[in-house]
């Protein structure tokens, strides 16, 4: 039998998955952060769209209600919670698919995406896969394709320093709290790298980055 692969689950552990939406909206305000994401960018009818690390699935199924005719595409690590997303895909009645599989070794073609959109993942993962995750973000972006990602990012005022005391050793934020976030994305091949916005959560500063695939 294969070896399960290891992940950090959603809300870290397996037990508090089923709560996933509620506690993004109340640690996050999750729907604003995902609105102001796609405000980023002019997704077009017949463009392929790939949420990376999708969740629950509501960011696709925003993606997809903003631009109906764009194919979307859906992937997760965790079985769980891509449960989750399946349930709420076809209580809409949407078309977006969904898969299960790595950030590290995304299961698509090279050059097969318009936009890729990565929304709190990247946080999850070790340095290691955060840098093989946007290697690989790269490497399935057509030419000129658009990256957008929003995740915990370099603290911009007093409070939100104090507040990364706390949450820099919790999973893999150290980096991101160092403000490498941005670095890692420009070794993966991405320019610029731009900051679009920033906003204060309970756990920290969440920064939106917007960047393409020259």
């Amino acid at each position: 039998m294969k070896k399960q692969s290891q992940y950090i689950p959603a809300l870290h552990f397996h037990w508090l998955t089923r709560w996933y939406d509620p506690m993004m909206k109340y640690l996050f305000h999750d729907e604003t952060l995902k609105m102001a994401l796609m405000n980023q960018t002019y997704i077009q009818p017949d463009q392929t769209v790939l949420d990376m690390g999708c969740g629950t699935g509501t960011l696709a199924l925003m993606i997809k209600q903003l631009q109906p005719n764009a194919k979307i595409y859906g992937l997760d690590i965790d079985p769980q919670i891509l449960d989750m997303a399946n349930k709420k895909v076809q209580q809409t009645g949407s078309q977006i698919d969904l898969q299960q599989g790595s950030a590290t070794c995304l299961p698509y073609p090279d050059q097969s995406f318009d936009h890729v959109f990565v929304s709190l993942v990247l946080h999850h993962l070790t340095r290691q896969d955060k840098q093989q995750a946007l290697k690989e973000a790269f490497r399935v972006l057509k030419i000129g394709g658009e990256l957008h990602v929003v995740d915990f990012g370099e603290p911009h005022n007093a409070m939100m320093w104090s507040i990364s005391w706390l949450t820099r050793w919790f999973e893999e934020v150290y980096d991101h709290v160092l403000g490498l976030l941005p670095v890692y994305t420009e070794e993966a091949g991405f320019q610029p790298v731009e900051e679009i916005t920033s906003y204060h959560s309970i756990l920290g500063t969440v920064v939106l980055y917007h960047t393409s695939k020259p």
